[in-house]
């Protein structure tokens, strides 16, 4: 190929959390001129496609999802069902492999970037074409907590930690049935072997860094009933409080977040799913907060334009599960960071914008049971808030100094440009 550009499918894992830091990677892809061929659920296909910069080289191919017993009518992804039966979700995705061969077949792109679908590096190297994992590191195989406690070895000085309880979650993960008979950390390794020498330095093979990807800013404006909804509130006042498409709080828990939220005294909007156990959001809300909050606590139920409603001048702060995706778009705004993280890298995630890069305050939780009071979540908030508090001045302070640092011009192009020419080094011969 004279002119160098190249043909990329991506079918990343049916959650939200994963398809958009895919869609963000497809952007900048297309910016150099790369043709993308993107399967998705079909319902997932409008949440995102506003964010599709490129329609001309960037293709969305809706994937019929076939029902698996035990899943609802119609459950398409992670942000459908509650996580006990996530693995259904992925029985779902590994029931497609003959529609994405038939689709491969007739597209013949240069490669396949997937996550979570290990049976594609077979399908993709009888059809030649590359299979790139793109995707964190991944462990090397299932653990229990105890191996979490430490960081292992090797790894660089870090403030990164976990608790015992947060340990032990982790691991369970790991080992939990995701699918034909397959845990997780299978899963995983069975991705990578077949093209180990791409991905994975425990297997000591070398890996292709792709570096942090800024979200493009998006080029539609945000839907009137939103933009009328939060002009009502001084600029960088309100507090916005979502945690993705698959975090459920109990209901314990639920209430003591919003709780934190009244007392901070200032307006919020929370999007969250509703808590275990209950319902409907409402009917597990503390009892008389609805009329105490008349007009400055608003609860919305479903999915929200998360990456406009953090460029809106009345969001000031933002309250965050840590979601790889999240982290990114919120890196690059200028809301001060408040970090509530529930499972997995999360927790990570978290320990290392609070403790590493000090770019955000997370809420204190129980050491024992990973609980967090009204209280945690108001001095949390409250911290990023005052002027007068020494690590609020610091956090803001850094956030300022990294935002500067992942827009500055030049930077993003010198790491996504490598990333281009090492793709580029698996396929020479085919150019």
């Amino acid at each position: 190929m004279a002119d160098k550009s190249f043909h990329i499918a991506m079918y990343p894992w049916f959650a939200l959390g994963h398809i958009t830091p895919y869609v963000h990677m497809a952007n900048k892809l297309a910016e150099r001129g790369h043709k993308i061929s993107f399967f998705l659920p079909p319902k997932t296909q409008h949440k995102v496609e506003a964010f599709n910069l490129h329609p001309h080289l960037i293709t969305f191919i809706p994937i019929v999802v076939p029902h698996v017993e035990g899943l609802p009518l119609g459950a398409e992804t992670t942000n459908d069902v509650p996580f006990p039966l996530h693995p259904l979700i992925m029985t779902t995705m590994d029931l497609t492999e003959p529609h994405i061969e038939a689709y491969l077949r007739e597209l013949k792109p240069h490669f396949v970037f997937y996550d979570f679908t290990c049976w594609l590096p077979a399908l993709t190297r009888r059809l030649g074409i590359k299979s790139v994992v793109y995707s964190r590191k991944t462990l090397e195989k299932g653990m229990i907590g105890s191996d979490l406690l430490e960081p292992p070895e090797g790894f660089p000085s870090s403030s990164i930690k976990l608790r015992a309880h947060e340990a032990q979650a982790l691991a369970a993960i790991t080992t939990m049935d995701y699918g034909r008979g397959l845990s997780f950390v299978e899963r995983q390794l069975m991705t990578l072997r077949p093209y180990g020498e791409y991905m994975g330095s425990q297997f000591g093979k070398p890996v292709i860094f792709a570096g942090p990807v800024v979200p493009n800013p998006p080029k539609i404006e945000l839907e009137k009933q939103w933009e009328k909804l939060l002009s009502k509130f001084e600029p960088k006042t309100m507090i916005f409080c979502v945690f993705g498409s698959e975090c459920v709080l109990k209901k314990d828990q639920f209430q003591e977040l919003v709780l934190g939220l009244e007392l901070t005294g200032l307006p919020f909007l929370v999007a969250l799913k509703r808590p275990m156990g209950a319902k409907t959001i409402e009917s597990a809300l503390p009892e008389g907060f609805q009329e105490r909050l008349k007009g400055r606590g608003i609860l919305h139920r479903g999915w929200v334009p998360q990456q406009l409603i953090l460029r809106h001048h009345s969001v000031g702060y933002f309250v965050t599960h840590c979601g790889s995706g999240s982290l990114a778009e919120a890196m690059v705004s200028d809301c001060q960071l408040v970090l509530l993280p529930h499972v997995g890298d999360q927790i990570i995630s978290a320990r290392l914008m609070a403790g590493d890069l000090k770019t955000g305050v997370e809420v204190e939780k129980g050491d024992e049971d990973g609980v967090f009071t009204k209280y945690d979540v108001c001095k949390a908030v409250k911290t990023v808030m005052d002027q007068d508090n020494e690590l609020g001045n610091e956090v803001r302070t850094n956030h300022a100094k990294w935002k500067e640092f992942l827009l500055k011009p030049g930077l993003e192009n010198s790491y996504m440009d490598d990333f281009v020419m090492q793709l580029h080094a698996l396929v020479c011969d085919d150019f």
